[in-house]
Protein backbone atom coordinates (compact mmCIF):
# COMPACT_ATOMS: atom_id res chain seq x y z
CA UNK A 1 0.00 0.00 0.00
CA UNK A 2 1.47 3.49 -0.79
CA UNK A 3 2.45 6.03 2.04
CA UNK A 4 0.39 8.90 3.01
CA UNK A 5 1.76 12.39 2.30
CA UNK A 6 1.85 13.35 6.01
CA UNK A 7 3.22 9.45 7.40
CA UNK A 8 6.60 9.00 8.38
CA UNK A 9 8.76 6.63 6.21
CA UNK A 10 11.64 6.18 8.30
CA UNK A 11 11.41 6.54 12.37
CA UNK A 12 14.92 6.38 14.24
CA UNK A 13 16.93 4.76 15.61
CA UNK A 14 17.91 3.38 12.40
CA UNK A 15 21.26 1.88 11.10
CA UNK A 16 22.68 2.61 7.41
CA UNK A 17 21.41 -0.86 6.79
CA UNK A 18 18.09 -0.75 8.00
CA UNK A 19 17.25 2.25 5.95
CA UNK A 20 18.34 0.60 2.89
CA UNK A 21 16.15 -2.58 3.30
CA UNK A 22 13.25 -0.21 4.25
CA UNK A 23 13.60 2.21 1.43
CA UNK A 24 14.08 -1.22 -0.84
CA UNK A 25 10.46 -2.32 0.69
CA UNK A 26 8.78 1.15 0.24
CA UNK A 27 9.81 0.91 -3.83
CA UNK A 28 8.81 -2.56 -4.50
CA UNK A 29 5.69 -1.64 -2.75
CA UNK A 30 5.49 1.24 -5.73
CA UNK A 31 6.05 -0.89 -8.29
CA UNK A 32 9.81 0.61 -8.99
CA UNK A 33 12.23 -1.36 -11.41
CA UNK A 34 15.06 -2.66 -9.34
CA UNK A 35 14.41 -0.99 -6.05
CA UNK A 36 17.62 -2.33 -4.04
CA UNK A 37 19.99 -0.96 -6.52
CA UNK A 38 18.32 2.48 -6.85
CA UNK A 39 18.23 2.27 -3.06
CA UNK A 40 21.74 1.80 -2.96
CA UNK A 41 22.40 4.54 -5.46
CA UNK A 42 20.57 6.88 -3.48
CA UNK A 43 22.47 6.27 -0.23
CA UNK A 44 25.59 6.45 -1.60
CA UNK A 45 24.89 9.56 -3.29
CA UNK A 46 23.39 11.51 -0.13
CA UNK A 47 25.91 10.09 2.33
CA UNK A 48 29.19 10.43 -0.27
CA UNK A 49 29.93 6.39 0.01
CA UNK A 50 31.15 4.15 -2.24
CA UNK A 51 28.93 0.43 -2.13
CA UNK A 52 32.03 -0.95 -0.85
CA UNK A 53 31.86 1.55 2.70
CA UNK A 54 27.98 0.61 2.57
CA UNK A 55 28.43 -3.05 2.48
CA UNK A 56 31.49 -2.65 5.37
CA UNK A 57 29.90 -0.28 7.68
CA UNK A 58 25.95 -1.22 6.94
CA UNK A 59 25.86 -1.43 11.24
CA UNK A 60 26.61 2.35 11.66
CA UNK A 61 23.84 4.55 12.44
CA UNK A 62 22.28 6.45 9.43
CA UNK A 63 22.80 10.27 10.67
CA UNK A 64 19.59 11.39 12.43
CA UNK A 65 20.14 15.24 10.67
CA UNK A 66 19.78 13.79 7.26
CA UNK A 67 16.69 12.00 8.07
CA UNK A 68 14.44 13.81 6.08
CA UNK A 69 16.99 14.46 3.00
CA UNK A 70 16.77 10.55 3.20
CA UNK A 71 13.03 10.46 3.14
CA UNK A 72 12.44 13.09 0.54
CA UNK A 73 14.75 11.46 -1.88
CA UNK A 74 12.92 8.04 -1.55
CA UNK A 75 9.62 9.95 -1.92
CA UNK A 76 10.67 10.89 -5.10
CA UNK A 77 11.90 7.65 -6.78
CA UNK A 78 8.54 5.95 -5.26
CA UNK A 79 7.14 8.69 -7.84
CA UNK A 80 8.93 7.31 -10.80
CA UNK A 81 11.48 10.41 -10.63
CA UNK A 82 14.52 8.44 -12.37
CA UNK A 83 17.35 7.80 -10.20
CA UNK A 84 20.25 9.46 -12.84
CA UNK A 85 18.72 12.51 -12.75
CA UNK A 86 18.27 12.38 -8.33
CA UNK A 87 22.12 12.00 -8.52
CA UNK A 88 22.80 13.97 -11.72
CA UNK A 89 24.95 10.92 -13.15
CA UNK A 90 24.80 8.20 -14.99
CA UNK A 91 27.83 5.79 -16.48
CA UNK A 92 28.58 5.10 -19.84
CA UNK A 93 31.32 3.39 -21.67
CA UNK A 94 33.51 3.05 -18.40
CA UNK A 95 33.07 7.16 -17.56
CA UNK A 96 30.39 9.28 -15.55
CA UNK A 97 28.05 11.19 -17.75
CA UNK A 98 26.19 14.15 -15.83
CA UNK A 99 22.83 14.34 -16.73
CA UNK A 100 19.67 16.58 -15.88
CA UNK A 101 16.12 16.37 -17.52
CA UNK A 102 17.03 18.38 -20.39
CA UNK A 103 18.96 14.86 -22.25
CA UNK A 104 17.81 11.03 -22.38
CA UNK A 105 19.41 8.94 -20.12
CA UNK A 106 22.64 6.94 -21.93
CA UNK A 107 21.83 3.38 -22.32
CA UNK A 108 23.82 -0.12 -22.22
CA UNK A 109 22.88 -0.77 -25.65
CA UNK A 110 23.88 2.56 -27.15
CA UNK A 111 27.57 0.93 -26.28
CA UNK A 112 27.36 -1.41 -28.73
CA UNK A 113 26.65 1.22 -31.09
CA UNK A 114 29.64 2.89 -30.27
CA UNK A 115 31.79 -0.39 -30.51
CA UNK A 116 30.27 -1.16 -33.89
CA UNK A 117 31.54 2.54 -35.24
CA UNK A 118 34.99 2.19 -33.29
CA UNK A 119 35.39 -1.17 -35.25
CA UNK A 120 34.37 0.33 -38.48
CA UNK A 121 36.05 3.35 -38.48
CA UNK A 122 39.30 1.96 -37.46
CA UNK A 123 39.19 -0.72 -40.11
CA UNK A 124 38.88 2.10 -42.99
CA UNK A 125 40.97 4.90 -41.24
CA UNK A 126 43.92 2.68 -39.51
CA UNK A 127 45.88 5.04 -36.67
CA UNK A 128 48.95 3.01 -37.40
CA UNK A 129 49.04 4.76 -41.01
CA UNK A 130 48.41 8.24 -39.18
CA UNK A 131 44.46 8.24 -40.93
CA UNK A 132 41.84 9.61 -38.55
CA UNK A 133 37.93 10.54 -39.95
CA UNK A 134 35.91 13.15 -39.05
CA UNK A 135 32.80 12.05 -37.06
CA UNK A 136 29.48 13.78 -36.41
CA UNK A 137 27.00 12.69 -34.04
CA UNK A 138 23.32 14.44 -34.27
CA UNK A 139 21.23 14.73 -31.89
CA UNK A 140 24.12 14.43 -29.03
CA UNK A 141 22.07 15.43 -25.94
CA UNK A 142 24.59 14.92 -23.08
CA UNK A 143 27.51 14.03 -25.53
CA UNK A 144 27.85 10.56 -24.43
CA UNK A 145 28.20 8.96 -27.86
CA UNK A 146 30.67 12.25 -28.83
CA UNK A 147 32.53 12.06 -26.07
CA UNK A 148 32.77 8.35 -25.88
CA UNK A 149 34.61 8.46 -29.81
CA UNK A 150 36.63 11.44 -28.82
CA UNK A 151 37.99 9.62 -25.28
CA UNK A 152 38.86 6.67 -27.32
CA UNK A 153 40.22 8.00 -30.29
CA UNK A 154 41.98 11.33 -29.40
CA UNK A 155 42.88 12.24 -32.92
CA UNK A 156 39.49 11.89 -34.56
CA UNK A 157 37.76 15.48 -35.64
CA UNK A 158 34.42 14.78 -33.71
CA UNK A 159 31.74 17.37 -34.25
CA UNK A 160 28.27 17.09 -32.15
CA UNK A 161 24.63 18.58 -32.95
CA UNK A 162 21.22 18.70 -31.11
CA UNK A 163 18.64 21.02 -31.41
CA UNK A 164 18.49 21.45 -28.13
CA UNK A 165 20.28 24.09 -26.39
CA UNK A 166 19.83 22.80 -23.19
CA UNK A 167 21.02 19.70 -24.48
CA UNK A 168 24.33 20.93 -25.43
CA UNK A 169 25.50 22.71 -22.72
CA UNK A 170 25.00 18.89 -20.93
CA UNK A 171 27.18 18.12 -23.86
CA UNK A 172 29.68 20.41 -22.72
CA UNK A 173 30.17 19.70 -19.39
CA UNK A 174 30.56 16.32 -20.21
CA UNK A 175 33.29 17.36 -22.33
CA UNK A 176 35.00 19.01 -20.00
CA UNK A 177 34.92 16.52 -17.76
CA UNK A 178 36.07 14.03 -19.82
CA UNK A 179 39.14 16.85 -21.19
CA UNK A 180 37.89 16.46 -24.65
CA UNK A 181 36.55 20.39 -24.90
CA UNK A 182 39.60 21.18 -26.86
CA UNK A 183 38.90 17.93 -29.32
CA UNK A 184 34.94 18.00 -29.32
CA UNK A 185 32.85 20.99 -31.56
CA UNK A 186 29.41 21.43 -30.40
CA UNK A 187 26.80 22.86 -32.86
CA UNK A 188 23.13 23.39 -32.83
CA UNK A 189 20.95 23.10 -35.05
CA UNK A 190 18.19 20.53 -36.59
CA UNK A 191 19.28 16.80 -37.67
CA UNK A 192 22.00 17.69 -41.06
CA UNK A 193 21.08 20.92 -41.27
CA UNK A 194 23.55 22.59 -39.95
CA UNK A 195 26.16 20.87 -42.14
CA UNK A 196 24.45 21.46 -45.69
CA UNK A 197 26.23 23.72 -47.72
CA UNK A 198 24.63 26.72 -48.68
CA UNK A 199 21.51 25.93 -45.59
CA UNK A 200 20.33 28.70 -43.41
CA UNK A 201 21.56 26.62 -40.18
CA UNK A 202 24.83 26.27 -41.53
CA UNK A 203 27.76 28.18 -40.46
CA UNK A 204 31.42 27.83 -41.55
CA UNK A 205 33.43 25.78 -41.37
CA UNK A 206 30.10 23.34 -40.29
CA UNK A 207 28.94 23.37 -43.56
CA UNK A 208 31.51 22.57 -45.36
CA UNK A 209 32.45 20.16 -43.42
CA UNK A 210 33.63 16.49 -44.97
CA UNK A 211 31.55 14.46 -43.00
CA UNK A 212 33.45 10.59 -42.80
CA UNK A 213 31.54 9.26 -40.35
CA UNK A 214 27.60 9.74 -39.35
CA UNK A 215 26.18 8.36 -36.07
CA UNK A 216 23.04 9.10 -34.71
CA UNK A 217 20.67 7.78 -31.59
CA UNK A 218 17.74 10.20 -32.71
CA UNK A 219 14.04 10.14 -31.31
CA UNK A 220 12.54 6.52 -32.12
CA UNK A 221 9.35 5.99 -30.29
CA UNK A 222 5.96 6.04 -32.43
CA UNK A 223 3.69 8.90 -31.19
CA UNK A 224 1.30 6.68 -30.22
CA UNK A 225 3.60 4.84 -28.00
CA UNK A 226 4.49 7.55 -25.68
CA UNK A 227 1.42 7.05 -23.23
CA UNK A 228 2.62 3.15 -22.77
CA UNK A 229 5.91 3.78 -22.12
CA UNK A 230 7.28 3.48 -18.35
CA UNK A 231 6.48 6.42 -15.96
CA UNK A 232 9.87 7.10 -15.63
CA UNK A 233 10.38 7.72 -19.38
CA UNK A 234 6.82 9.18 -19.95
CA UNK A 235 7.29 11.41 -17.10
CA UNK A 236 10.51 12.37 -16.85
CA UNK A 237 12.46 12.46 -20.26
CA UNK A 238 12.48 15.24 -22.75
CA UNK A 239 9.97 14.16 -25.20
CA UNK A 240 11.33 16.02 -27.63
CA UNK A 241 14.68 13.29 -27.83
CA UNK A 242 11.93 10.46 -27.54
CA UNK A 243 9.20 11.25 -29.77
CA UNK A 244 10.07 9.94 -33.57
CA UNK A 245 6.54 10.88 -35.42
CA UNK A 246 3.79 8.65 -36.57
CA UNK A 247 5.72 5.46 -36.78
CA UNK A 248 9.09 6.88 -34.94
CA UNK A 249 10.94 7.31 -38.39
CA UNK A 250 10.51 10.94 -38.73
CA UNK A 251 14.26 11.78 -38.00
CA UNK A 252 15.58 8.65 -39.84
CA UNK A 253 13.92 10.07 -43.04
CA UNK A 254 14.64 13.14 -42.96
CA UNK A 255 18.72 12.43 -42.35
CA UNK A 256 18.62 9.43 -44.92
CA UNK A 257 16.99 12.80 -47.66
CA UNK A 258 19.25 15.28 -46.59
CA UNK A 259 22.56 12.78 -46.67
CA UNK A 260 23.08 14.02 -50.80
CA UNK A 261 23.17 17.14 -49.78
CA UNK A 262 26.47 16.92 -47.41
CA UNK A 263 29.99 17.90 -49.20
CA UNK A 264 30.27 14.08 -49.15
CA UNK A 265 28.71 11.73 -48.33
CA UNK A 266 29.42 9.66 -45.32
CA UNK A 267 31.81 6.41 -45.71
CA UNK A 268 30.06 5.17 -42.23
CA UNK A 269 25.98 6.16 -41.34
CA UNK A 270 25.38 4.32 -38.12
CA UNK A 271 21.86 4.35 -36.06
CA UNK A 272 20.47 3.38 -33.26
CA UNK A 273 16.49 2.30 -33.30
CA UNK A 274 13.69 1.13 -32.16
CA UNK A 275 12.03 -2.47 -31.89
CA UNK A 276 11.13 -3.42 -35.78
CA UNK A 277 12.71 -0.57 -37.25
CA UNK A 278 16.28 -1.26 -38.45
CA UNK A 279 15.23 -3.60 -41.36
CA UNK A 280 13.02 -0.44 -42.64
CA UNK A 281 15.89 1.78 -42.40
CA UNK A 282 18.10 -0.54 -43.28
CA UNK A 283 16.11 -0.63 -46.78
CA UNK A 284 16.04 3.23 -46.99
CA UNK A 285 19.88 3.41 -47.05
CA UNK A 286 20.23 0.53 -49.51
CA UNK A 287 18.02 2.33 -52.10
CA UNK A 288 20.79 5.11 -52.06
CA UNK A 289 23.12 2.71 -53.63
CA UNK A 290 26.62 4.22 -51.63
CA UNK A 291 27.31 1.64 -48.89
CA UNK A 292 28.25 -1.87 -49.70
CA UNK A 293 28.11 -3.46 -46.38
CA UNK A 294 24.87 -2.56 -44.36
CA UNK A 295 24.50 -4.69 -41.21
CA UNK A 296 22.05 -4.85 -38.70
CA UNK A 297 23.14 -5.71 -35.06
CA UNK A 298 21.24 -6.89 -31.71
CA UNK A 299 21.33 -5.51 -28.77
CA UNK A 300 21.95 -7.40 -25.17
CA UNK A 301 18.28 -8.71 -25.11
CA UNK A 302 18.29 -9.75 -28.88
CA UNK A 303 16.74 -7.30 -30.08
CA UNK A 304 17.82 -5.80 -34.00
CA UNK A 305 19.10 -2.06 -32.57
CA UNK A 306 21.50 -0.88 -34.71
CA UNK A 307 21.86 -0.46 -38.48
CA UNK A 308 25.62 0.15 -39.70
CA UNK A 309 26.32 1.42 -43.34
CA UNK A 310 29.90 1.15 -44.35
CA UNK A 311 31.82 1.82 -48.16
CA UNK A 312 34.47 -0.41 -47.82
CA UNK A 313 36.14 0.22 -50.92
Amino acid sequence: MSKQPGERWFKEPLTLRQASVQATSILQAEAVEEPRNNTELLLMHLLGMDRAALLRDGGDPFPSERIAEWEALIRRKAAGEPVQYMIGEQWFYGRPFTVTPAVLIPRPETELLVEAVLEAADQLWPAAQGLAPTVVDVGTGSGAIAVTLVSQRPAWRVCASDLSPDALAVARTNAARHEAADRLTLVQGDLLMPFIPGHEQSEPPHGELRIDVLVSNPPYIPSADMEGLQREVRDYEPHLALEGGADGLTPYRRMIEQLPLLAQMPRIVAFELGMGQPRIVAEKLRALDRWDDIRIISDYAGIERHVIATQTR
